[in-house]
């Protein structure tokens, strides 16, 4: 940690940590830590709309910030795929706020759109990884991954953290693989941005075609929409 924290600093201007409030156990609040990976000047308020679509649709939970954003500082990519920005929140552990393994502590303004049935995922602490994130996590809709948290509430046991903290070695190195593999042009996969705005338009574009003007407007506007949404929403 003493490492990278050395790296961020030295890497981009500003603080080394980035704090952000969760919903915690029994929906209280806290704040989880993070090692920063955006720059000072990132636009972040189009993730809520983003996760809103997300949570009505039936679209796999996609992130929008793919390699090559612009937003991301420098060894910021390499952070977020191997998981070592989540590290400082060991921290949150060692205070009890979170566990090693338990669903992911969402956001208040997300807790807040959640049907009662999807509120009992709070009745577990938060954790560093959880069944949900070793089996599918960002491949999986919103309301798959409900479920899985749900699962792992009603069989919770000290087998299970170990096979999920096993499982979840394999899974940062699968990120980490696919993370290179994006970064590489030529791919089959397309360039990591032709994928963020194809994911964007199918989320946005029923309520770009009710718009006036014709059909969800001109070519070029909906681009430029896509395009701001993609480049303007950081990670789920």
């Amino acid at each position: 940690m003493l490492l990278l924290m050395l790296i961020t600093r030295i890497a981009s201007p500003g603080p080394v940590f980035y704090r952000q409030k969760r919903v915690g156990l029994g929906g209280r609040h806290f704040f989880i830590w993070k090692f920063r990976t955006m720059r000072l000047s990132a636009e972040t308020q189009a993730h809520e709309r983003y996760f809103e679509e997300l949570m009505r649709s039936d679209c796999p939970m996609t992130k929008l910030d793919t390699v090559g954003d612009s937003r991301l500082a420098p060894f910021g990519r390499i952070l977020r795929a191997s998981g070592l920005d989540e590290l400082p929140q060991i921290f949150n552990v060692l205070c009890g706020e979170m566990c090693l393994v338990g669903p992911r502590p969402c956001l208040p303004n997300e807790f807040a759109h959640y049907e009662p049935w999807q509120r009992e995922r709070v009745n577990g602490l938060p954790g560093l990884t959880g069944y949900w994130q070793v089996n599918g996590k960002n491949k999986t809709t919103f309301n798959e991954m409900i479920a899985m948290d749900l699962f792992y509430l009603k069989n919770m046991s000290i087998l299970l953290d170990l096979k999920i903290m096993l499982k979840t070695c394999a899974v940062i190195a699968g990120q980490l693989f696919e993370s290179r593999t994006a970064a590489q042009p030529g791919r089959q996969g397309g360039s990591p941005r032709s994928q963020t705005a194809q994911i964007a338009g199918q989320l946005f574009e029923p309520r770009l075609a009710a718009q006036p003007g014709g059909q969800g407007g001109s070519p070029r506007s909906q681009t430029t929409i896509l395009q701001t949404l993609a480049e303007s929403a950081p990670k789920i």
